[in-house]
């Protein structure tokens, strides 16, 4: 508890560090994987198309040609988001706090972001620990309808914070905080998101 009656918790640096560099590595191992799936179906069908023209398949083959493109272009937005998040890591030091509870709202230090996403209780349902790239996180959980331009909520329309909190369709989710690399252990920030949003929010499994 911080002299304000806040409640702070840390993270752990090491672990962070080694937490982005084995999603680093899975990331662009699947991102490969989807782009040769994905060529792999738009060239063998382009290969039908010349090489059985003519014989009514035509339909079939650029179904799968539209099947496929989806996949290249996921590659092509995890690539790209994952180069603007390591060139973000290199230019910007990592924040030693990852969330700050109040009685009014809930802090959050999200990485790649330019200033904390501040949610009022109310916006808030806490937090589900999965296991995620073989470690345990915590994805943080809106309230139902809750979005960037909630009344009280700040910092959910930054594009850093949109990777995590409301990923997209086509991404992998890697979490918000890795629960190993805070100061806190899970049934404690449990506790005080219970005490703090007046019951509201709490960690869910």
């Amino acid at each position: 508890m911080s002299e304000d009656g806040a409640f702070v918790v840390g993270l752990d640096r090491d672990a962070v560090l080694r937490r982005r560099e084995v999603v680093r590595k899975v990331e662009r191992r699947s991102a490969w994987v989807t782009l040769a799936i994905g060529a792999v179906g738009i060239v063998a069908a382009v290969y039908a198309l010349i090489a059985f023209r003519g014989s009514g398949m035509w339909p079939f083959a650029l179904l799968l040609i539209v099947a496929m493109v989806p996949l290249v272009l996921s590659t092509v937005l995890a690539l790209r988001l994952q180069t603007e998040r390591q060139r973000w890591y290199a230019g910007n030091e990592l924040q030693p706090v990852a969330m700050r509870m109040t009685p009014k709202a809930l802090e959050l230090a999200c990485e790649g972001a330019a200033y904390p996403v501040v949610l009022p209780w109310q916006a808030v349902k806490g937090f589900r620990q999965e296991k995620l790239f073989g470690q345990y996180a915590l994805e943080l959980e809106l309230a139902s309808g809750v979005g960037a331009t909630t009344a009280g909520v700040r910092g959910l329309d930054q594009p850093a914070v949109r990777t995590v909190v409301k990923p997209n369709p086509l991404l992998r989710p890697t979490g918000l905080f890795l629960v190993k690399a805070l100061d806190q252990p899970v049934h404690v920030i449990d506790q005080a998101l219970k005490h703090f949003s007046g019951g509201r929010a709490g960690v869910t499994q």
